[in-house]
């Protein structure tokens, strides 16, 4: 326990240190703006399906599903369906943990943690990929609007019998939409569990680099951000998470749920 306790400390010692320094931190920044004109988040897959995320954002998801052990996770934007690989098999992780901690038998077919993935149009081929997938025992997918009134009535039925709830909001990008999705689902997420919003660098970006979509600097997921936190005090920034990443899509987008 020693060993660990101090290991726990020289990790939170580093974090503050790269909190303040910004010159690092400006730097990230630069690399980040970089390497998006080539897609580099589009690079990388998790078990077999393009999940579309920045590596350092992988690691922190599955850092956050591990300490906080949901047992529902709410996705919006499925994509290729990588994004629910990494949900689903994190929770078969918490599962098989809790099994052997018990010494029982582990069926993941009775299992209670599942993904609730939510798109507006599921293409055809990655239904398709998902569905022949592992991990589809734990995934439950609605194809429809996010911010549309009868899929926020679906995902809601979704959490009958679950108690413990994590959102990640990745989807349309504009701030009337995410604002929407955070008024649907943030409310949903547990006491210290996390909404994380992708994407919330768009505000940081130059004005151009989203010429041809809807959205751009002033009209973002980071602007829904702030707007949303001025009225729900009970979520808070993690910036926590953003220091030590450095490297992320998501910067003042991990919002934890503190009451």
């Amino acid at each position: 326990m020693k060993n660990k306790m101090t290991h726990e400390d020289e990790v939170r010692r580093n974090i503050e240190r790269l909190g303040r320094d910004t010159d690092l931190q400006g730097l990230s920044k630069i690399w980040v703006r970089e390497v998006i004109q080539y897609n580099y988040a589009h690079n990388f897959k998790h078990l077999g399906r393009p999940i579309l995320q920045v590596p350092h954002d992988i690691v922190a998801i599955q850092e956050i599903i591990w300490e906080q052990k949901p047992d529902l996770i709410i996705e919006t934007g499925i994509a290729h369906g990588g994004s629910l690989m990494l949900s689903a098999s994190m929770l078969a992780l918490l599962d098989m943990a809790d099994a052997i901690e018990k010494g029982a038998s582990f069926d993941p077919r009775q299992s209670n943690r599942k993904v609730v993935g939510v798109d507006i149009e599921i293409r055809p081929h990655n239904r398709t990929a998902i569905q022949a997938h592992p991990m589809i025992s734990r995934i439950q997918m609605i194809e429809g609007s996010s911010v549309d009134p009868d899929v926020i009535e679906q995902v809601r039925h979704a959490t009958r019998g679950h108690d413990r709830i994590m959102v990640c909001l990745d989807s349309n990008h504009t701030h009337d939409h995410v604002l929407a999705e955070l008024k649907a689902y943030a409310v949903l997420v547990s006491v210290g569990s996390y909404c994380v919003v992708f994407d919330t660098g768009i505000e940081d970006l130059p004005e151009h680099y989203y010429a041809d979509r809807p959205w751009g600097k002033g009209n973002n997921p980071k602007t829904a951000v702030l707007e949303f936190l001025k009225s729900h005090t009970e979520f808070q920034i993690d910036k926590s998470i953003e220091h030590k990443l450095l490297i992320t899509a998501a910067p003042d987008g991990y919002l934890k749920r503190v009451r």
